[in-house]
């Protein structure tokens, strides 16, 4: 497939309950539950549990309806916003937080976070205390000047972003605008977090391949730097598993402040 017939993730539409089977599942056809799921956890897990983030609003972007990085901010923050740019996943993340028939099973993710097998009473006491944090769910648009506007948010004490400048961005200009808002976001000295992967050209969701923006380590230290941060972590992985539906070489996780 030629790359000018691919999609892009903010423009087209595409089936979010596909995306969420694809890379969050527990199916054994899911991409790489360790570069998707453990990397980011154990990640988020270790610069939380340090204490340096101040513990009370947190707002997360985030592409399709993901949630798995957000069960360990739940123990860290009081207030979690999460932001969507899709109605559609807007509505398959509150099918889950509603406890609604047919919502997306996240229990394996839950398992990961407590490390637990058979304790059941300490799984069903971690999704009730996820669900309860993402009571805030709501509609952005990263084309405006004022991605909320007309809201007013509380200015947050860190912002999380997984993926989503991978997918939303065409070329470097692109991924400084949208990095510059998101920016906009935190309070003065606030945190940012960035979990992308890296020189990633396309992802797939069922038959049809999106666009993704290429980008290397070294470029993701330089775009926050441009932004006034101070990085204080910076891991990257290689990538455990090859197949077709997407083709990047490494995840990286960052978090730095301002």
């Amino acid at each position: 497939m030629d790359s000018s017939t691919y999609k892009f993730y903010h423009e087209d539409d595409f089936d979010s309950r596909q995306h969420l089977e694809g890379y969050m599942s527990e199916s054994p056809d899911m991409i790489s539950e360790e570069d998707s799921l453990i990397f980011p956890i154990e990640n988020l897990t270790k610069t939380f549990t340090k204490g340096h983030i101040k513990r009370d609003v947190l707002i997360d972007l985030s592409p399709g309806s993901t949630v798995h990085h957000l069960f360990a901010a739940c123990d860290f923050f009081k207030h979690i916003i999460v932001l969507k740019m899709r109605d559609s996943c807007i509505m398959e993340l509150k099918r889950w937080v509603d406890e609604r028939t047919g919502a997306f099973d996240w229990g394996h993710v839950t398992k990961l976070h407590v490390n637990v097998q058979e304790n059941r009473d300490l799984l069903q006491e971690k999704e009730v205390k996820v669900r309860s944090a993402l009571q805030h769910v709501l509609k952005c648009d990263l084309e405006k000047e004022d991605i909320m506007d007309p809201i007013v948010l509380p200015p947050a004490d860190c912002v999380i972003s997984f993926l989503l400048l991978d997918v939303i961005s065409k070329d470097q200009d692109d991924y400084m605008r949208y990095l510059k808002k998101l920016s906009r976001l935190l309070k003065p000295g606030g945190h940012i977090i960035l979990i992308g992967c890296l020189d990633m050209t396309y992802y797939t969701i069922g038959k049809d391949k999106f666009c993704a923006f290429s980008y290397d380590e070294e470029f993701a230290r330089k775009a926050l730097s441009g932004e006034g941060f101070i990085i204080d972590r910076c891991e990257v992985k290689m990538r455990t598993s090859v197949n077709d539906h997407v083709d990047y070489k490494a995840i990286i996780f960052i978090a730095a402040h301002r």
